[in-house]
């Protein structure tokens, strides 16, 4: 066909020359990159004054021909000499496949990236404190803009629909409790203690700690999403434009029924425990459940039950703190509403869990053990 690519062979003072002629584009090859593989003899010199109209497919053919054959390029015009230097340095840069990274200098980066990312989240929940802090203040001076039926309806939420679960759980923590206690205890004859660790292990801390991660999974998730959507439906932008605050309206009813559910739960699921364990100990070990009760009595110290109803609103405030402050982070797409979900519940958890141990030092330092 008039004007494709072809070339032709003939013989120069230099050597064997292939002439080429034609247009070197995608439409115009056809099988000239075959027939151009197909020479038996590799010529010297590659002469390109015969050629048309050249784009980048053809200065790659003709790169790669001439790299193959160590021939040299003449009579080329400037553009095709401009397109065959950009391929040229295109592939000295591109690789196939990267060079693997160092393992130290990778495993070292990740701490370093996973270390700034903990550093700015503390920062910012610091400050999301402090925003609380500030608006808390502005309903003490101004009662009349809590929304009472915002902190009701979170209620239900946190607590009424937590009921369920939060009762199951801890009823099979008392059996689980009770049976390992008295499976350890029986090697010395002291089956009878294990009344005593249901009862100071559910009141002081399991009872508090396992609904605290319950609540944190369960409303601190919710909370997330739930602010998080209105993030990135832009509800929370158009709130700020009315002169409604967002902490004020989302965040501060949100942590106030959690503050205010926590103690609720946690003395309900140290009861729940309590009735667990009982009743593992009234079938196995044969303790009848008015000597069990007659035995916590005596062997919980109101201390115990003052430990447990003074850590779970601090808790509370934690996981309601955690989710609200990440649904507030959301932004870009809803891949974000999920990734700061699932932030907003492990955060909650580990904070819950340092708190925890912090409490158990402050409250043995005290002398409430």
């Amino acid at each position: 066909m008039e004007g494709m690519a072809d070339f032709s062979e003939g013989e120069s003072e230099q050597g064997s020359v292939l002439r080429l002629h034609g247009r070197l584009t995608l439409a115009g090859l056809g099988d000239f990159p075959q027939r151009l593989d197909a020479l038996a003899a590799k010529p010297l010199v590659l002469d390109l004054s015969g050629v048309d109209r050249i784009d980048t497919v053809g200065a790659w053919l003709i790169q790669q021909f001439a790299e193959r054959s160590g021939a040299r390029i003449e009579g080329a015009r400037e553009d095709a000499l401009r397109l065959m230097s950009l391929v040229r340095r295109s592939e000295a840069d591109v690789r196939v496949r990267p060079e693997p990274p160092n393992p130290v200098v990778r495993i070292v980066t990740e701490i370093g990236d996973a270390t700034m990312v903990a550093f700015k989240t503390m920062l910012g929940l610091i400050a999301f404190f402090g925003a609380i802090l500030v608006s808390s203040w502005a309903l003490v001076r101004h009662p009349g803009r809590l929304r009472m039926n915002a902190i009701v309806h979170r209620f239900e939420l946190v607590g009424v629909k937590a009921l369920g679960i939060i009762g199951l759980m801890s009823f099979l923590i008392g059996i689980v409790i009770a049976q390992q206690g008295a499976v350890q205890l029986e090697q010395f004859g002291a089956e009878v203690l294990t009344v005593n660790l249901i009862g100071r292990l559910t009141t002081r801390e399991l009872g508090v700690l396992m609904t605290a991660i319950m609540v944190a999974g369960r409303s601190g998730s919710a909370f997330a999403a739930q602010i998080g959507t209105m993030k990135l439906t832009e509800e929370i932008d158009a709130m700020r434009t009315i002169g409604v605050s967002p902490i004020e309206a989302l965040v501060i009813p949100r942590m106030l029924a959690a503050i205010i559910m926590m103690p609720l739960l946690g003395f309900y699921a140290t009861i729940v425990s309590i009735i667990g364990g009982g009743l593992f100990c009234w079938i196995s070990l044969e303790i009848p459940p008015v000597t069990f009760v007659q035995r916590l009595q005596e062997v919980i110290p109101l201390t115990d039950l003052w430990v447990g109803v003074l850590k779970a609103p601090v808790f509370g405030a934690i996981i309601a703190m955690t989710g609200c402050f990440q649904g507030m982070q959301v932004s870009g797409n809803a891949e974000e509403v999920g990734l700061k979900t699932t932030a907003a519940v492990v955060q909650a958890i580990f904070l819950v869990i340092v708190l925890d141990a912090f409490f158990a030092v402050f409250f043995s330092q005290i002398g409430w053990i």
